[in-house]
């Protein structure tokens, strides 16, 4: 089967896929405790004809399956909906957080995978050495601190404590800079979201990495490496390294849907105007608009991102062939 072939038939498969997501987030969400209409009007006493008309303004008032028949012919014409508490249409309320999920996801993702594969494979040279349960260690303590708690731990010492460094935002408010003036801004405001966001990250990736290489290491192919007389830097770049990056690049796929919107508590904590805040927002106050667009995208991005996954198996390994 062609590349080609290949990835029409994975993106047809995910059609269904996508339906079910929609299917089960839709019930998932209306059947929940609290009432939308009532989270927008807050504390007000507002009369009953005021809510009924709000509703009846959303849609609130037909019947469940109505609501979802709605959705679903709305998502096939392009239309996630129109936020309740936003006044303006999901996609326009998700894409405007994009960019800042982005500037904290992209560089936590390529600076965990970078270094936690450089550490996997430091570790794995000398098994049981000063600098393998150095890794150990340090792949432990990251794998099992809670991000968020990470976080306020960082936060109480540089930013409250030391005050090296911003506590909240992605850019200094009411200064208006330019230049390198504004990159260093950036950075200093991203330095802590992204030490809480990648530290995990870069643990299960050097862990996963250092027990890759182990298992390779003793295959057929490095012993005859060996026997040939290469040198161990060219047995581990050229045969064990390859090998040893597949199960690797499954858990940075899986990273990655996870970093898009599993980032909640981080942007939480460090009011990183994100995706993941505004999940957060969307649940406190129960926007289902866009609560479901945010899981429609992003379950969308998996799946894409699975697809990608594949393709790397291939390149990573010519003798991987996708059949029918």
């Amino acid at each position: 089967m062609s590349i080609t072939n290949f990835v029409l038939r994975r993106l047809f498969h995910a059609l269904p896929l996508l339906v079910c997501v929609i299917v089960f987030n839709f019930f998932l969400i209306h059947l929940a405790p609290g009432d939308p209409i009532q989270a927008l009007v807050g504390e007000f006493p507002a009369p009953e004809a005021y809510l009924a008309e709000m509703r009846k303004a959303f849609g609130l008032d037909q019947p469940l399956y109505v609501q979802l028949l709605l959705y679903v012919k709305n998502i096939l014409a392009g239309d996630l909906g129109f936020s309740f508490y936003y006044r303006q249409p999901v996609l326009s309320v998700i894409l405007d957080r994009v960019p800042a999920t982005l500037q904290l996801m992209l560089p936590a993702l390529i600076f965990s995978a970078a270094v936690g594969i450089l550490l996997g494979i430091l570790a794995a040279r000398k098994p049981y050495s000063l600098a393998d349960n150095t890794i150990s260690a340090f792949s432990l303590f990251g794998y099992c601190v809670p991000a968020f708690w990470f976080g306020q731990m960082l936060m109480a010492t540089f930013a409250i404590e030391l005050g090296w460094l911003p506590s909240q935002g992605i850019k200094t408010v009411g200064v208006d800079l330019t230049g390198g003036a504004l990159v260093l801004d950036r950075a200093a405001h991203l330095a802590l979201p992204f030490t809480a966001l990648a530290i995990r990250h870069l643990a299960v990736n050097a862990r996963m990495m250092r027990s890759s290489m182990l298992e390779v290491a003793y295959e057929d192919f490095v012993t005859v490496a060996r026997a040939k007389g290469l040198h161990e830097k060219d047995v581990i770049a050229r045969h064990m390294v390859p090998n040893a990056l597949m199960p690797v690049v499954t858990i940075i796929g899986v990273d990655v849907g996870f970093l898009f919107t599993g980032s909640v508590l981080v942007e939480t904590v460090f009011g990183w105007p994100g995706i993941g805040r505004l999940m957060y927002e969307s649940i406190v106050k129960r926007d289902y608009p866009v609560l479901m667009g945010n899981f429609l995208i992003t379950t969308a991005l998996v799946v894409l991102v699975n697809l990608i996954v594949d393709l790397i198996y291939l390149w990573l390994d010519p003798r991987v062939k996708y059949q029918k």
